[in-house]
Protein backbone atom coordinates (compact mmCIF):
# COMPACT_ATOMS: atom_id res chain seq x y z
CA UNK A 1 0.00 0.00 0.00
CA UNK A 2 2.66 2.60 1.14
CA UNK A 3 4.24 1.69 -2.38
CA UNK A 4 1.36 2.57 -4.81
CA UNK A 5 1.01 5.62 -2.59
CA UNK A 6 4.39 6.73 -3.00
CA UNK A 7 4.07 5.99 -6.66
CA UNK A 8 1.12 7.79 -7.50
CA UNK A 9 2.67 10.77 -5.65
CA UNK A 10 5.57 10.60 -7.57
CA UNK A 11 3.86 10.16 -10.67
CA UNK A 12 1.46 13.39 -9.97
CA UNK A 13 4.28 14.97 -9.07
CA UNK A 14 5.95 14.70 -12.95
CA UNK A 15 2.66 15.22 -14.49
CA UNK A 16 2.70 18.94 -12.59
CA UNK A 17 5.93 19.32 -13.82
CA UNK A 18 4.85 18.67 -17.48
CA UNK A 19 2.11 20.47 -16.89
CA UNK A 20 4.23 23.26 -15.60
CA UNK A 21 6.78 23.30 -18.81
CA UNK A 22 4.16 23.02 -21.54
CA UNK A 23 2.13 26.33 -19.86
CA UNK A 24 5.73 28.25 -19.91
CA UNK A 25 5.73 27.08 -23.21
CA UNK A 26 9.56 26.59 -23.27
CA UNK A 27 11.15 23.25 -22.69
CA UNK A 28 15.42 22.33 -22.45
CA UNK A 29 15.94 22.43 -26.50
CA UNK A 30 13.99 25.29 -27.23
CA UNK A 31 16.08 27.92 -29.02
CA UNK A 32 17.08 30.77 -26.99
CA UNK A 33 18.11 34.74 -28.69
CA UNK A 34 16.67 38.06 -28.64
CA UNK A 35 14.73 38.56 -31.73
CA UNK A 36 14.18 42.64 -33.25
CA UNK A 37 11.48 43.12 -35.48
CA UNK A 38 11.94 46.59 -37.54
CA UNK A 39 8.84 47.49 -39.47
CA UNK A 40 8.60 50.20 -42.18
CA UNK A 41 5.93 52.03 -40.26
CA UNK A 42 6.46 55.50 -42.57
CA UNK A 43 4.22 57.85 -44.84
CA UNK A 44 5.60 55.39 -47.70
CA UNK A 45 4.17 52.71 -46.46
CA UNK A 46 0.03 52.32 -47.35
CA UNK A 47 -2.44 51.19 -44.29
CA UNK A 48 -3.04 48.62 -46.27
CA UNK A 49 0.44 47.17 -46.70
CA UNK A 50 0.77 47.91 -43.33
CA UNK A 51 -1.68 45.77 -41.77
CA UNK A 52 -0.75 42.94 -44.02
CA UNK A 53 2.80 43.13 -42.80
CA UNK A 54 1.59 43.16 -39.34
CA UNK A 55 -0.61 39.74 -39.99
CA UNK A 56 2.99 38.52 -41.48
CA UNK A 57 5.12 39.10 -38.29
CA UNK A 58 1.74 37.36 -36.12
CA UNK A 59 1.99 34.75 -38.70
CA UNK A 60 5.86 34.22 -37.81
CA UNK A 61 5.62 34.77 -34.29
CA UNK A 62 2.41 32.00 -34.10
CA UNK A 63 4.48 28.90 -33.62
CA UNK A 64 7.45 30.31 -31.36
CA UNK A 65 8.20 29.55 -28.20
CA UNK A 66 8.75 32.90 -26.07
CA UNK A 67 9.64 32.66 -22.27
CA UNK A 68 12.41 33.84 -19.96
CA UNK A 69 14.63 30.64 -20.58
CA UNK A 70 12.94 30.77 -24.83
CA UNK A 71 12.92 33.21 -27.20
CA UNK A 72 12.31 37.37 -26.45
CA UNK A 73 10.49 39.39 -29.02
CA UNK A 74 10.92 43.21 -29.66
CA UNK A 75 8.66 45.67 -32.45
CA UNK A 76 11.05 48.69 -33.60
CA UNK A 77 9.05 51.09 -35.93
CA UNK A 78 10.84 53.54 -39.00
CA UNK A 79 9.99 56.56 -39.15
CA UNK A 80 11.19 60.10 -39.04
CA UNK A 81 12.50 59.09 -35.04
CA UNK A 82 12.26 55.10 -34.47
CA UNK A 83 9.75 53.91 -31.70
CA UNK A 84 9.35 50.94 -29.81
CA UNK A 85 6.37 49.34 -29.76
CA UNK A 86 7.27 46.43 -27.08
CA UNK A 87 10.82 45.99 -25.25
CA UNK A 88 12.24 42.05 -24.63
CA UNK A 89 10.73 41.70 -21.39
CA UNK A 90 7.44 43.13 -22.07
CA UNK A 91 5.60 40.05 -23.00
CA UNK A 92 6.36 36.46 -21.85
CA UNK A 93 4.34 34.43 -24.35
CA UNK A 94 3.42 34.52 -27.96
CA UNK A 95 -0.17 34.71 -27.94
CA UNK A 96 0.47 38.18 -25.69
CA UNK A 97 2.94 39.41 -28.54
CA UNK A 98 0.68 38.84 -30.97
CA UNK A 99 -1.59 40.86 -29.46
CA UNK A 100 0.82 43.49 -29.47
CA UNK A 101 1.39 43.40 -32.63
CA UNK A 102 -2.10 43.17 -34.25
CA UNK A 103 -2.91 46.54 -32.68
CA UNK A 104 0.53 48.51 -33.18
CA UNK A 105 -0.45 51.59 -35.16
CA UNK A 106 1.93 52.56 -37.85
CA UNK A 107 3.30 55.70 -36.95
CA UNK A 108 3.72 57.56 -40.50
CA UNK A 109 6.49 60.25 -41.12
CA UNK A 110 10.14 59.75 -43.20
CA UNK A 111 11.71 56.39 -44.08
CA UNK A 112 14.82 56.91 -41.89
CA UNK A 113 15.62 53.30 -42.06
CA UNK A 114 19.29 53.92 -40.69
CA UNK A 115 18.53 55.91 -37.90
CA UNK A 116 16.74 53.13 -36.88
CA UNK A 117 19.14 50.69 -37.44
CA UNK A 118 21.51 52.06 -35.31
CA UNK A 119 18.78 52.52 -32.35
CA UNK A 120 17.99 48.96 -33.30
CA UNK A 121 21.83 48.36 -32.17
CA UNK A 122 20.90 49.80 -28.73
CA UNK A 123 18.36 48.35 -27.81
CA UNK A 124 19.19 44.42 -29.06
CA UNK A 125 22.33 45.12 -26.46
CA UNK A 126 20.79 47.29 -23.32
CA UNK A 127 19.77 45.22 -20.41
CA UNK A 128 17.16 48.05 -19.57
CA UNK A 129 15.42 46.72 -22.98
CA UNK A 130 15.05 43.03 -21.54
CA UNK A 131 18.12 41.99 -24.16
CA UNK A 132 20.21 39.06 -22.72
CA UNK A 133 23.99 38.87 -22.62
CA UNK A 134 25.41 35.67 -24.35
CA UNK A 135 22.16 34.56 -26.47
CA UNK A 136 21.73 34.77 -30.42
CA UNK A 137 20.40 37.77 -31.83
CA UNK A 138 18.48 37.96 -34.77
CA UNK A 139 16.76 41.14 -36.91
CA UNK A 140 14.02 41.04 -38.88
CA UNK A 141 13.51 44.15 -41.47
CA UNK A 142 10.78 44.38 -43.10
CA UNK A 143 10.54 47.44 -45.90
CA UNK A 144 9.34 48.57 -49.15
CA UNK A 145 12.47 49.04 -50.64
CA UNK A 146 13.58 52.70 -49.92
CA UNK A 147 15.03 54.42 -46.96
CA UNK A 148 15.49 58.09 -46.87
CA UNK A 149 19.49 58.02 -45.09
CA UNK A 150 22.14 55.43 -45.23
CA UNK A 151 21.45 51.75 -44.53
CA UNK A 152 24.91 50.10 -44.99
CA UNK A 153 26.80 51.49 -41.93
CA UNK A 154 24.63 50.99 -39.68
CA UNK A 155 23.92 47.79 -40.60
CA UNK A 156 27.39 46.24 -40.78
CA UNK A 157 27.44 47.47 -37.07
CA UNK A 158 25.32 45.02 -36.38
CA UNK A 159 26.17 42.06 -38.39
CA UNK A 160 30.11 43.16 -36.86
CA UNK A 161 28.42 42.83 -33.35
CA UNK A 162 27.53 38.91 -34.45
CA UNK A 163 23.61 39.65 -35.20
CA UNK A 164 22.25 37.72 -38.20
CA UNK A 165 20.01 40.33 -40.23
CA UNK A 166 17.07 38.80 -42.06
CA UNK A 167 15.34 41.19 -44.92
CA UNK A 168 11.92 41.29 -46.33
CA UNK A 169 11.28 43.73 -49.01
CA UNK A 170 7.97 44.31 -50.30
CA UNK A 171 8.74 46.97 -52.55
CA UNK A 172 11.51 47.07 -55.78
CA UNK A 173 14.53 48.60 -53.73
CA UNK A 174 18.02 48.69 -54.65
CA UNK A 175 19.22 44.82 -54.78
CA UNK A 176 22.94 45.42 -54.52
CA UNK A 177 22.18 47.28 -51.38
CA UNK A 178 19.96 45.27 -49.56
CA UNK A 179 22.20 42.08 -50.62
CA UNK A 180 24.98 43.88 -48.87
CA UNK A 181 22.59 44.70 -46.18
CA UNK A 182 21.54 41.14 -45.42
CA UNK A 183 23.31 37.96 -44.12
CA UNK A 184 25.40 35.33 -46.00
CA UNK A 185 24.07 33.62 -47.77
CA UNK A 186 21.48 36.44 -49.45
CA UNK A 187 19.70 33.22 -50.76
CA UNK A 188 18.21 32.82 -47.16
CA UNK A 189 18.33 35.74 -45.46
CA UNK A 190 16.49 38.25 -48.20
CA UNK A 191 12.98 37.46 -49.60
CA UNK A 192 11.49 39.95 -52.68
CA UNK A 193 7.86 39.51 -52.38
CA UNK A 194 4.70 41.11 -52.91
CA UNK A 195 2.99 42.47 -50.22
CA UNK A 196 0.26 39.62 -50.50
CA UNK A 197 2.04 37.12 -51.03
CA UNK A 198 4.03 37.59 -47.44
CA UNK A 199 2.13 33.95 -46.53
CA UNK A 200 4.19 32.52 -48.76
CA UNK A 201 7.27 32.61 -47.23
CA UNK A 202 6.35 32.35 -43.39
CA UNK A 203 7.32 29.14 -43.23
CA UNK A 204 10.91 29.28 -44.52
CA UNK A 205 11.54 32.44 -42.82
CA UNK A 206 10.07 31.05 -39.46
CA UNK A 207 12.62 27.99 -39.95
CA UNK A 208 15.56 29.95 -41.04
CA UNK A 209 14.97 32.29 -37.73
CA UNK A 210 14.82 29.52 -35.35
CA UNK A 211 18.11 27.81 -36.81
CA UNK A 212 19.98 30.79 -36.15
CA UNK A 213 18.71 31.49 -32.55
CA UNK A 214 20.13 27.63 -31.92
CA UNK A 215 23.83 27.67 -32.55
CA UNK A 216 24.97 24.01 -32.27
CA UNK A 217 28.29 24.05 -32.61
CA UNK A 218 31.69 26.39 -33.38
CA UNK A 219 30.34 28.41 -36.71
CA UNK A 220 31.83 31.10 -38.94
CA UNK A 221 30.00 33.86 -40.12
CA UNK A 222 30.72 37.63 -41.40
CA UNK A 223 33.72 36.03 -43.63
CA UNK A 224 36.10 38.71 -45.10
CA UNK A 225 39.08 38.80 -47.16
CA UNK A 226 40.86 39.32 -44.24
CA UNK A 227 39.27 37.81 -41.24
CA UNK A 228 35.73 36.20 -40.01
CA UNK A 229 33.77 36.01 -36.93
CA UNK A 230 33.28 32.53 -34.62
CA UNK A 231 30.21 31.52 -32.23
CA UNK A 232 29.39 28.75 -30.59
CA UNK A 233 27.08 27.91 -27.33
CA UNK A 234 27.79 28.77 -24.04
CA UNK A 235 29.20 25.65 -22.63
CA UNK A 236 30.92 27.18 -19.57
CA UNK A 237 30.64 30.03 -17.43
CA UNK A 238 33.25 32.76 -16.42
CA UNK A 239 33.90 30.66 -12.48
CA UNK A 240 33.70 27.12 -14.26
CA UNK A 241 36.31 27.24 -17.03
CA UNK A 242 37.61 29.37 -20.02
CA UNK A 243 38.38 28.63 -23.68
CA UNK A 244 41.38 28.14 -25.66
CA UNK A 245 40.97 28.93 -29.60
CA UNK A 246 43.66 28.03 -32.00
CA UNK A 247 44.00 29.33 -35.74
CA UNK A 248 46.11 27.21 -38.19
CA UNK A 249 46.32 28.44 -42.08
CA UNK A 250 46.48 25.45 -44.14
CA UNK A 251 49.50 23.63 -44.39
CA UNK A 252 51.49 26.13 -42.18
CA UNK A 253 51.50 24.79 -38.50
CA UNK A 254 54.35 27.08 -37.51
CA UNK A 255 51.98 30.00 -38.12
CA UNK A 256 49.34 28.51 -35.41
CA UNK A 257 47.76 31.83 -33.71
CA UNK A 258 45.86 30.74 -30.25
CA UNK A 259 44.07 33.37 -27.90
CA UNK A 260 42.26 32.57 -24.29
CA UNK A 261 38.77 33.69 -23.76
CA UNK A 262 36.95 33.53 -20.27
CA UNK A 263 34.42 30.94 -19.64
CA UNK A 264 31.06 33.37 -21.04
CA UNK A 265 32.70 34.03 -24.17
CA UNK A 266 30.58 33.22 -26.80
CA UNK A 267 32.12 34.56 -30.08
CA UNK A 268 35.32 36.08 -31.00
CA UNK A 269 37.01 37.69 -34.27
CA UNK A 270 39.91 37.08 -36.19
CA UNK A 271 41.43 40.02 -38.05
CA UNK A 272 44.71 40.24 -40.15
CA UNK A 273 44.61 36.80 -42.09
CA UNK A 274 45.33 35.96 -45.91
CA UNK A 275 42.73 36.42 -48.40
CA UNK A 276 41.74 33.15 -49.87
CA UNK A 277 43.41 30.81 -47.58
CA UNK A 278 41.67 27.91 -45.51
CA UNK A 279 42.01 28.24 -42.08
CA UNK A 280 41.73 25.08 -39.19
CA UNK A 281 39.71 26.33 -35.85
CA UNK A 282 39.68 24.49 -32.97
CA UNK A 283 37.85 25.99 -30.05
CA UNK A 284 39.11 23.89 -26.45
CA UNK A 285 36.90 24.50 -23.67
CA UNK A 286 39.03 24.16 -20.26
CA UNK A 287 37.45 22.90 -17.25
CA UNK A 288 37.81 20.93 -14.06
CA UNK A 289 34.20 20.89 -13.55
CA UNK A 290 33.05 19.84 -17.06
CA UNK A 291 34.15 17.20 -19.37
CA UNK A 292 34.13 18.83 -22.86
CA UNK A 293 35.24 17.99 -26.31
CA UNK A 294 37.04 20.04 -28.69
CA UNK A 295 35.17 21.81 -31.76
CA UNK A 296 36.52 22.04 -35.17
CA UNK A 297 35.30 24.53 -38.18
CA UNK A 298 37.49 24.65 -41.63
CA UNK A 299 36.54 28.07 -42.59
CA UNK A 300 37.83 29.84 -45.97
CA UNK A 301 38.30 33.57 -46.41
CA UNK A 302 37.16 35.50 -49.25
CA UNK A 303 39.46 36.83 -51.90
CA UNK A 304 41.30 39.82 -51.57
CA UNK A 305 38.52 43.25 -52.21
CA UNK A 306 40.55 44.99 -54.92
CA UNK A 307 38.10 47.78 -56.50
CA UNK A 308 38.68 49.26 -60.07
CA UNK A 309 42.37 49.96 -60.84
CA UNK A 310 41.72 51.64 -64.06
CA UNK A 311 38.50 52.84 -66.06
CA UNK A 312 39.11 53.72 -69.61
CA UNK A 313 36.44 56.28 -71.61
CA UNK A 314 35.59 55.36 -75.21
CA UNK A 315 33.10 55.96 -77.70
CA UNK A 316 32.56 59.40 -76.23
CA UNK A 317 29.10 61.17 -78.25
CA UNK A 318 26.93 64.08 -77.17
CA UNK A 319 25.22 62.09 -75.22
CA UNK A 320 26.61 58.57 -74.20
CA UNK A 321 29.66 57.62 -72.96
CA UNK A 322 30.96 54.17 -72.74
CA UNK A 323 32.99 53.28 -69.61
CA UNK A 324 35.19 50.19 -68.47
CA UNK A 325 37.28 49.29 -65.92
CA UNK A 326 39.54 46.81 -65.14
CA UNK A 327 40.21 44.43 -63.41
CA UNK A 328 36.29 42.72 -63.81
CA UNK A 329 35.12 40.89 -60.45
CA UNK A 330 33.73 37.55 -60.24
CA UNK A 331 30.16 36.95 -58.65
CA UNK A 332 32.42 35.08 -55.99
CA UNK A 333 33.78 38.15 -54.31
CA UNK A 334 31.85 40.72 -55.89
CA UNK A 335 27.80 41.63 -55.77
CA UNK A 336 28.13 44.23 -58.39
CA UNK A 337 29.07 48.02 -59.33
CA UNK A 338 27.66 51.32 -59.13
CA UNK A 339 28.90 53.83 -62.06
CA UNK A 340 27.55 57.24 -61.75
CA UNK A 341 28.35 60.33 -63.57
CA UNK A 342 27.77 63.94 -62.12
CA UNK A 343 28.73 67.60 -64.11
CA UNK A 344 31.87 69.06 -62.25
CA UNK A 345 29.30 71.81 -61.56
CA UNK A 346 27.05 69.37 -59.59
CA UNK A 347 23.09 68.96 -60.17
CA UNK A 348 21.79 65.82 -61.05
CA UNK A 349 23.69 62.21 -61.56
CA UNK A 350 23.16 59.04 -63.46
CA UNK A 351 23.94 55.71 -61.81
CA UNK A 352 23.95 53.17 -63.54
CA UNK A 353 23.86 48.91 -61.98
CA UNK A 354 26.86 46.61 -63.31
CA UNK A 355 25.81 42.86 -62.12
CA UNK A 356 29.20 41.27 -61.04
CA UNK A 357 31.18 39.55 -64.21
CA UNK A 358 30.77 42.36 -66.47
CA UNK A 359 33.42 45.44 -66.68
CA UNK A 360 31.64 47.96 -68.93
CA UNK A 361 28.56 49.64 -69.39
CA UNK A 362 27.59 52.57 -71.45
CA UNK A 363 25.46 55.66 -69.67
CA UNK A 364 22.80 57.67 -71.54
CA UNK A 365 21.33 61.16 -71.37
CA UNK A 366 24.04 62.88 -71.00
CA UNK A 367 24.30 66.62 -72.23
CA UNK A 368 26.88 67.48 -75.38
CA UNK A 369 30.41 69.05 -75.06
CA UNK A 370 29.92 68.77 -70.71
CA UNK A 371 32.88 67.17 -68.53
CA UNK A 372 31.80 64.58 -65.69
CA UNK A 373 33.34 62.81 -63.38
CA UNK A 374 32.86 59.34 -63.87
CA UNK A 375 32.94 57.03 -60.32
CA UNK A 376 33.08 53.64 -60.59
CA UNK A 377 32.01 51.58 -56.99
CA UNK A 378 32.71 47.52 -56.53
CA UNK A 379 30.05 46.78 -53.93
CA UNK A 380 31.23 43.16 -51.57
CA UNK A 381 29.66 40.35 -49.69
CA UNK A 382 30.97 42.09 -46.90
CA UNK A 383 28.90 45.61 -47.35
CA UNK A 384 32.61 47.08 -48.52
CA UNK A 385 33.52 49.01 -50.96
CA UNK A 386 35.62 50.12 -53.17
CA UNK A 387 35.74 53.11 -55.73
CA UNK A 388 37.62 55.00 -58.43
CA UNK A 389 37.20 58.41 -60.33
CA UNK A 390 38.14 59.65 -63.95
CA UNK A 391 36.96 62.83 -65.75
CA UNK A 392 35.61 62.31 -69.09
CA UNK A 393 33.85 64.86 -71.63
CA UNK A 394 30.76 64.10 -74.17
CA UNK A 395 31.64 65.57 -77.99
CA UNK A 396 30.61 68.28 -79.50
CA UNK A 397 25.96 68.45 -80.39
CA UNK A 398 27.52 69.96 -83.68
CA UNK A 399 28.74 67.05 -86.33
CA UNK A 400 30.26 67.76 -89.68
CA UNK A 401 30.26 65.81 -93.07
CA UNK A 402 31.67 66.21 -95.94
CA UNK A 403 29.46 66.67 -99.07
CA UNK A 404 29.68 63.72 -101.27
CA UNK A 405 30.65 65.86 -104.58
CA UNK A 406 33.39 67.36 -102.01
CA UNK A 407 34.91 64.45 -101.20
CA UNK A 408 38.19 63.52 -102.60
CA UNK A 409 38.08 60.74 -105.37
CA UNK A 410 40.57 58.14 -105.06
CA UNK A 411 43.19 57.59 -107.80
CA UNK A 412 46.97 57.76 -108.82
CA UNK A 413 48.88 60.31 -107.10
CA UNK A 414 51.55 62.79 -109.34
CA UNK A 415 54.95 62.50 -108.83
Amino acid sequence: MLFWTAFSMALSLRLALARSSIERGSTASDPQGDLLFLLDSSASVSHYEFSRVREFVGQLVATMSFGPGALRASLVHVGSQPHTEFTFDQYSSGQAIQDAIRVAPQRMGDTNTGLALAYAKEQLFAEEAGARPGVPKVLVWVTDGGSSDPVGPPMQELKDLGVTIFIVSTGRGNLLELLAAASAPAEKHLHFVDVDDLPIIARELRGSITDAMQPQQLHASEVLSNGFRLSWPPLLTADSGYYVLELVPSGKLATTRRQQLPGNATSWTWTDLDPDTDYEVSLLPESNVHLLRPQHVRVRTLQEEAGPERIVISHARPRSLRVSWAPALGPDSALGYHVQLGTLQGGSLERVEVPAGQNSTTVQGLTPCTTYLVTVTAAFRSGRQRALSAKACTASGARTRVPQSMRPEAGPREP
